[in-house]
């Protein structure tokens, strides 16, 4: 990623309104994705730093910052420490779902998000993991698995092996109170997505984790991301099919050509 394509001097607009009906840290994101999806800012684009945005939009550090994380989550952005912040590179269809705590979903939805943490440790990598991660194998990993419930009813079984190197102190994290991918978006900004989808019948344990029986359909969301040019997760996110939906909104690149 280099800083060869910046914005514009001059490019901001006046200060925005306190009293519009968007909260400010959403019109400033607005402000950057009417950038983004009209092309004035394309792919590996530096955008405004946080101290630009409060200076020319008249907003405090507090909303520039909360709108620049939401949309480096919502995979839009990749903050990279001491150098800025990018439009994210379109890398392949595989990026059409976003990748979002799970907390924040549930809240969309109106739910109520809790969870309980079964594992939370260092492991030696296997063989399969080490080869899904390009790691040695019996080289040290971070390993969790939650479950996530909206409202006391399991929604999600998380299993989630996460390279050291990018997030050291994945372990000392407290997951009741801010999940793996809120920590994980903030010491280490996605650069790209895979994701697998798959339709299965639960497990011995998934079935006792996330209270379900034997007979219940699942989605499983097979997950790698990479950080700082390597592997940084890979995680088994399950899902019990009568109680979650996986679906996605997306706009087509303008420089895709049609079938």
């Amino acid at each position: 990623m280099t800083s060869s394509k910046t914005n514009q001097k001059g490019d901001l607009p006046m200060p925005l309104s306190p009293s519009a009906p968007l909260a400010l840290y959403q019109q400033v994101k607005n402000y950057i994705l009417d950038r983004i999806q009209s092309g004035k800012w394309p792919s590996e684009t530096r955008i405004p730093s946080e101290n630009q945005l409060v200076r020319t939009l008249g907003v405090s550090r507090m909303t520039a910052n909360r709108a620049l994380r939401e949309l480096t989550s919502e995979g839009y952005l990749v903050r990279i420490q001491g150098v800025g912040t990018f439009v994210k590179e379109f890398k392949s269809l595989m990026t059409f779902m976003e990748v979002k705590s799970i907390a924040k979903e549930i809240s969309e939805w109106g739910g109520s998000h809790s969870c309980e943490v079964h594992l939370l440790r260092k492991e030696n990598a296997a063989e399969i993991v080490a080869a899904s991660m390009g790691l040695a194998v019996g080289q040290p990993v971070f390993h969790s698995i939650i479950v996530h419930k909206d409202r006391g009813q399991p929604v999600q079984l998380s299993d989630r092996f996460v390279n050291p190197a990018v997030a050291p102190g994945y372990l000392a994290q407290d997951f009741t109170r801010m999940t793996p991918n809120a920590y994980l978006v903030k010491v280490a900004p996605i650069q790209e997505t895979e994701h697998v989808v798959e339709a299965i019948l639960p497990d011995r344990r998934a079935q006792k984790l996330l209270n379900i029986p034997a007979s219940e359909p699942c989605l499983l969301l097979n997950r790698r991301t990479w950080s700082f040019g390597q592997v940084a997760t890979k995680a088994l996110l399950l899902y019990p099919g009568s109680r979650y939906r996986i679906g996605s909104r997306f706009q087509t690149p303008s420089q895709v050509d049609p079938l």
